[in-house]
């Protein structure tokens, strides 16, 4: 009976220990680590959305359903650990004396919960007590400063997005988004876009690598993505560099290392193998050499200076496409991204599970 009893301590410290760790790993600590109780309840939200998203057969329904994920994925996370905790210390007090367990999970929840109707029958009840009141009211606490950071960050990100609609067309597209410059402000106005683009992709790659949940949070229109933004605002940069007939801005290169930087950090938080130096043409890229002459054409239809060598300005193109090309469309295909060129349309409106639910590197 000694035996069960220490081994009953030693495996209820240890899932409270476990918890606490998880609870800090996922609100305190500013950087992203393999999480398994956090990736066991995404893991177990995703399969429930993907069973429901099965009975909504347009991006619009599944748009709204999936609104939901991120929001009701971050909700079950403190029940989870108070669930867990609550079971940790039901074995401590069957180990200090309580008589059945029943009667140990009454007193943990009391304790837990603060609600003080099961009394400790001793000092050492006591004292655990205690200590399990306040990790409960510390996880509350945390969770209550968790959201404001979640919420601050999203609308940082969201603000962005928005205003790139007005630049860059709904959704938004590196064509549309040079023509409208050329028409209305100047090609070379668009070197002010490429740095407060590239402060925007700092901020995601930090925000969104420390609270890998901000990625599935959806924006308030449907027809809005903060990975579409990214692309389209990195294929523009892209198109700038190597298609355009106006001086090299070496904004623009330093806006695109920015973004190929910040996606491929976000897609290591979600174990989603990408090349960490890729070169064209040995890795190939999913946009096409029609659908790159066909944007030429319409931006010089519209009057956009074009590059009178084709042929070199694909090949700069494409070399500054492969650098983001893989994250950008997992990212896509991850967050369930509306159709767009080049991005959302490299992908599928139907829900495919991804790499971020494999056991080899939870969250």
């Amino acid at each position: 009976m000694i035996i069960i009893k220490f081994l009953v301590t030693l495996c209820s410290t240890y899932l409270i220990g476990y918890t606490l760790f998880s609870a800090i790993e996922t609100l305190v600590l500013p950087r992203s680590l393999p999480n398994r109780i956090s990736w066991a309840v995404s893991s177990f939200t995703r399969v429930v959305f993907n069973i429901l998203l099965k009975t909504q057969h347009t991006y619009p329904a599944r748009d709204r359903l999936m609104a939901f994920y991120a929001p009701i994925n971050l909700l079950l996370l403190p029940p989870t650990w108070l669930l867990l905790i609550l079971i940790g210390y039901s074995g401590i007090y069957w180990m200090l004396g309580v008589h059945s367990w029943y009667e140990a999970i009454q007193l943990s929840g009391s304790s837990l919960l603060t609600l003080g109707y099961a009394p400790p029958a001793n000092w050492p009840q006591t004292i655990i007590e205690f200590s399990q009141a306040a990790i409960g009211l510390l996880l509350v606490a945390l969770l209550i400063s968790y959201l404001p950071t979640i919420y601050s960050a999203f609308s940082r990100r969201e603000n962005a997005v928005t205003l790139l609609e007005v630049r860059a067309g709904n959704p938004p597209t590196a064509l549309e988004m040079i023509a409208r410059f050329h028409r209305i402000h100047g090609l070379d106005r668009l070197s002010e876009q490429w740095k407060t683009w590239e402060s925007w992709f700092a901020d995601i790659d930090e925000s969104h690598t420390s609270l890998p949940i901000l990625a599935f949070f959806r924006s308030p229109q449907p027809e809005h993505s903060w990975i579409i933004a990214a692309g389209a605002v990195l294929d523009a940069a892209s198109l700038t560099l190597s298609a355009l007939d106006i001086p090299y801005d070496a904004s623009a290169a330093l806006c695109i290392r920015g973004g190929y930087l910040a996606l491929r950090h976000i897609t290591q938080v979600f174990n989603i193998p990408t090349p960490t130096d890729p070169r064209f043409p040995d890795q190939p890229i999913s946009v096409s050499r029609m659908e790159f002459d066909s944007v030429l054409n319409q931006l010089a239809s519209q009057g956009v200076p074009i590059r009178s060598d084709c042929d070199q300005a694909w090949r700069d193109f494409a070399g500054w496409r492969v650098n983001y090309d893989q994250s950008l469309i997992a990212l896509a295909k991850l967050t369930m991204a509306p159709q767009a060129p080049w991005t959302g349309d490299r992908t599928t409106d139907l829900f495919h599970p991804s790499p971020f639910f494999r056991r080899a590197r939870p969250i």
